[in-house]
């Protein structure tokens, strides 16, 4: 039986009925009366002015938590301006506010509703009247956050799911009424509040980006799945899908990628307005696991988080990881700015340090074999590749054999490391023979390297298997100078050079490494941790906060395929050699510059490889890219590091930490399973991380 207290309630619940809101022309009134801008009041109740004016013509009615702040803000202003009372006129915007400029109300047959809100229950805030109104004080915000864009309050990205619900950063949820691809377009256009402003002040803003769940996707007439294609990339719809001929009737246009997994929706841009919404269908592969380790799986809300947060601090997704490495690089070195001509009139002009607007075709020794530029070559190729290189297995001494561990040590983003002040080439090729090799010019360089005697226990630096080179070859201009600091005497034979110079990667690079450090911290590795608490802290970060988790993968992810990018080969099995694809109509395919950095970081890690083996008399076992496996007497890199007598990381060796270039724990096993592997050809810098040997991945 129920309570006489638990009755009483359910009957005082009935005597006071539904909060009573008061007409739409009155809820205008006592707010002009307030002297309260539309924008304002939203920005307090962190709704949209669109949805402000809604409220006040009658045409959407808010919804909790919202409308019990809604009805308090509009009884506490009914006390102080009854209707009796003559109303005073509007105060000014004050001059610290930097929120959306209101709108004038509209007919209620102009617009479609704008967002609604339908966020979770907390409590909402209440707008005070009175002094404060206009005071010139800015409003307190977060310290970690960056400042709202009045273009766009609701932040740079939303996750819309099933229900029409679209779930944006920072806890904002948003109604969502489109029922077909179209409309979601002009809702996220002219309703939502998404976008985010350009990286660079010559820049574009960043596009708005809708991601659809599988319930979104259905409900929008997609399917859930696209299957029966062999390639992932090869995802789209055709071009009779309904869709895409709603797309059509409508007069929107899709880029050559057609409606794939990253769909760009777009018209010609008016007025000066790019009118352009990047969609992500996450049932069709949109996010990689690879890069996006579980985000396809969490709750719509949590993937606005994750997404969000890369956003704010890479930028907004416009396709995947590599994709958006590349489009970073374009958006902080745009190709053009304003310049002002000699008549005086304002016009598009090429941008300084940036690669500009045209294609620019590599030398043939640069250029893949497929290149239009490289058939008929006969000349070589540049081969600046990471290291794939495992000692010989004659070489183990009898002492390295009988130590229990094999320790594998990950540099952090190495290709990030290496792009920090590169000076890379910004014009063509010019063709030079003889020439005195010059450390400080960018290009390619035919030089024989083959005299050159290093100790075997070392993978040579100069190729990427680490064998000796066996005659003349091409070499970009970082490997020459590293062997020069080696003692050899390099006399080029022919050389590929570039005028024009400049650190085109400084702004890409700075941006990435504050990302990467930034989300470490925020999962408990900082730099300020001693090498011990580091590895503590790195043992169970991916634990702390699995969506951040996801953040570093696909930052990391960002780094390497952005520069893989720089040289992306044709795809699809009807390509023939010779022919130009799309990617080389790009300013910034550029081979040359890919290979600058992975030159740099090959060179980065066999520097600290030989440091280590002065100071030590340690050689590693194997290296892979950014990985080098060494014996160890113990299961920590603090067992055979060397360190100075002060306890100092040695200068020029690998030091842990969480900055690009430094180093941390890629996995432990025990020497012996690394031993089998090496008497198998078989490199435990593959397979250290997952203990597990798999012969079929190229070794």
């Amino acid at each position: 039986m129920p309570s006489q207290e638990e009755l009483f309630e359910a009957v005082d619940a009935l005597l006071e009925g539904e909060p009573a809101l008061p007409p739409p022309a009155e809820r205008a009134r006592l707010r002009e009366a307030a002297g309260v801008s539309q924008a304002k009041l939203a920005q307090a109740l962190k709704s949209t002015p669109q949805t402000v004016k809604n409220w006040e013509n009658g045409r959407s009615e808010p919804r909790p938590p919202r409308l019990q702040a809604y009805l308090r803000l509009l009884e506490g202003w009914a006390e102080r301006y009854p209707a009796s009372a003559a109303a005073p006129a509007p105060a000014a915007v004050p001059e610290a506010f930097t929120g959306p400029v209101e709108q004038h109300a509209e007919p209620a047959t102009a617009a479609a509703p704008g967002p609604v809100v339908k966020a979770p229950v907390v409590k909402a805030p209440v707008v005070t009247a009175g002094p404060s109104a206009t005071s010139r004080r800015p409003a307190r915000k977060a310290a970690a956050q960056p400042a709202v864009d009045p273009r766009f309050p609701h932040g740079p990205l939303a996750v819309l799911d099933g229900d029409g619900t679209a779930y944006g950063v920072d806890g904002i949820v948003l109604d969502c009424p489109a029922a077909t691809v179209p409309e979601l377009v002009e809702w996220t256009l002219k309703e939502s509040g998404l976008g985010a402003a350009q990286l660079n002040r010559n820049g574009k803003d960043s596009d708005p980006l809708v991601v659809l769940t599988a319930a979104a996707a259905v409900r929008l007439g997609l399917p859930e799945h696209l299957e029966g294609h062999e390639q992932r990339r090869s995802l789209r719809l055709e071009d009779d899908h309904p869709v895409v001929k709603q797309l059509v009737k409508a007069k929107w246009k899709l880029t050559q990628r057609g409606f794939g997994p990253w769909p760009r929706v777009y018209r010609p841009a008016a007025a000066g307005q790019r009118q352009c919404v990047q969609l992500a269908v996450l049932s069709w592969d949109a996010l990689d696991a690879r890069s996006w380790p579980g985000v396809t799986g969490m709750e719509p809300a949590e993937i606005a988080r994750v997404l969000g947060t890369y956003a704010s601090r890479v930028l907004t997704p416009r396709g995947s990881t590599a994709t958006s490495g590349l489009e970073l690089m374009t958006a902080l070195r745009p190709p053009t700015r304003a310049v002002k001509s000699d008549q005086g009139v304002w016009e598009s002009g090429y941008n300084p340090g940036s690669l500009g607007t045209e294609p620019m075709d590599p030398a043939p020794p640069e250029a893949p074999a497929e290149h239009p530029v490289a058939q008929g070559w006969t000349g070589g190729f540049l081969d600046e590749e990471a290291f794939q290189w495992v000692r010989d297995v004659d070489l183990l001494s009898d002492e390295e054999c009988l130590r229990p561990y094999a320790v594998g040590l990950d540099i952090n983003t190495a290709f990030l490391a290496a792009s920090a002040r590169l000076v890379v080439g910004l014009s063509g090729p010019d063709h030079f023979h003889t020439p005195k090799f010059n450390k400080k010019i960018p290009g390619s360089w035919l030089v024989d390297l083959s005299g050159f005697e290093l100790d075997p226990r070392l993978p040579s630096p100069f190729t990427p298997s680490g064998q000796r080179p066996t005659g003349p070859a091409w070499y970009q201009t970082h490997t020459l100078a590293y062997a020069q600091e080696l003692g050899y005497e390099v006399r080029p034979v022919e050389a590929y050079l570039r005028r024009e110079t400049g650190a085109y990667l400084d702004p890409w690079h700075d941006r990435l490494k504050t990302a990467y450090l930034d989300t470490l911290a925020d999962l408990g590795v900082t730099a300020e941790l001693d090498d011990r608490q580091f590895l503590a802290a790195m043992e169970q970060h991916k634990r702390v906060d699995p969506g951040l988790a996801a953040v570093l993968s696909a930052i990391k992810a960002t780094v390497k395929g952005g520069v893989g990018k720089l040289r992306e080969r044709p795809q699809g099995r009807h390509y023939r050699d010779g022919e130009r694809w799309p990617a080389l109509e790009r300013p910034t395919w550029r081979p040359d510059i890919r290979a600058a950095v992975i030159s740099k970081a090959r060179v980065n890690m066999h520097r600290k490889m030989a440091n280590v083996a002065k100071a030590t008399g340690q050689y590693p076992l194997g290296v892979l890219s950014d990985c080098v496996v060494y014996a160890s007497y113990g299961p920590s890199p603090l067992d055979f590091l060397p360190y100075t007598t002060s306890g100092k990381p040695l200068p020029g060796s690998f030091r842990l930490g969480p900055t690009p270039g430094a180093a941390k724990v890629e996995g432990v096993q025990e020497m012996a399973w690394a031993v089998d592997l090496m008497e198998k050809g078989l490199n435990p810098a593959r397979h250290i991380k997952g203990g597990d040997a798999v012969l079929d991945e190229g070794e």
